[in-house]
């Protein structure tokens, strides 16, 4: 198999793994979780700004950072132009998924449906709605976070890897994931319960830097799968020829846009 070939493919590898993580992250994003019962402790109960929060999570979260180290590969291998063509394309592709959903849920449901399970209490064809049918505002707030998060980390990604060089690829990787996460963290808030809700600045303040504490750390243990990438990149396309397309990618990736 010639190399264009071989690029070829880890590109579609790649995007196909970026864009599933990215629709089901966001699916399951409905669901809110406790990450001190996940691990066994009481909760945290921390005062900020006058709210006292535990770190009570959307399970998207827990897919995230695999979306973010997915974006610095491709940003390695493939330069800015790779990923905005996957983040575009990945945005486009969520809100058509939404479109559908939400007609989804307009559908009359079937009766037979409903009474399997309202034995147990339960208005299926309600809770069906509840779970996959989301406000506006959380929508075009995850959107244009996700957007504007891809578009800050290849940049910054690339201003450090002008700075280092192909050396430090834990810096250039976990450096612009950290950056482009806190402001990911809070432009979501921002819209979704101050613009389209009725939080105030404090409140999303104090709920943003809950959830960035959690993205923190776990940006950090993903450091380690940065460098697997890396690794099965190499052996797949070769040392030579992968240190070549990732010199040729930063060459190619000046700039914000």
């Amino acid at each position: 198999m010639n190399v264009e070939r071989k690029k070829q493919n880890l590109f579609i590898v790649l995007s196909g793994f970026f864009l599933t993580n990215a629709l089901v992250a966001e699916m399951v994003g409905t669901k809110i979780f406790s990450a001190e019962s996940l691990v066994g402790l009481p909760p945290a109960q921390l005062n900020l700004f006058g709210y006292i929060l535990d770190f009570n999570l959307t399970a998207g979260v827990v897919i995230w950072p695999f979306v973010f180290v997915t974006t610095d590969i491709i940003n390695e291998y493939f330069g800015k132009e790779g990923v905005k063509k996957i983040s575009f394309l990945t945005a486009g592709l969520i809100a058509f998924a939404f479109l559908i959903i939400g007609a989804a849920t307009l559908l009359p449901p079937a009766p037979f449906w409903v009474e399997l399970y309202a034995d147990e209490g339960l208005n299926i064809n309600q809770a069906f709605g509840i779970i996959f049918r989301q406000g506006l505002g959380i929508i075009i707030g995850s959107l244009t976070a996700f957007l504007l998060g891809q578009l800050l980390d290849v940049f910054v990604f690339h201003q450090f890897r002008r700075l280092t060089g192909p050396r430090m690829i834990w810096l250039r990787a976990t450096g612009s994931t950290l950056f482009s996460q806190l402001i990911d963290s809070f432009v979501v808030l921002f819209i979704a319960f101050y613009v389209f809700g009725r939080w105030n600045l404090t409140q999303v303040l104090s709920v943003g830097l809950v959830n960035y504490f959690f993205k923190f750390f776990a940006a950090i243990a993903m450091t380690p799968f940065v460098y697997l990438g890396h690794y099965l990149i190499d052996r797949y396309l070769g040392k030579e020829e992968a240190d070549k397309i990732s010199e040729e990618a930063a060459q190619k990736s000046k700039g914000f846009f």
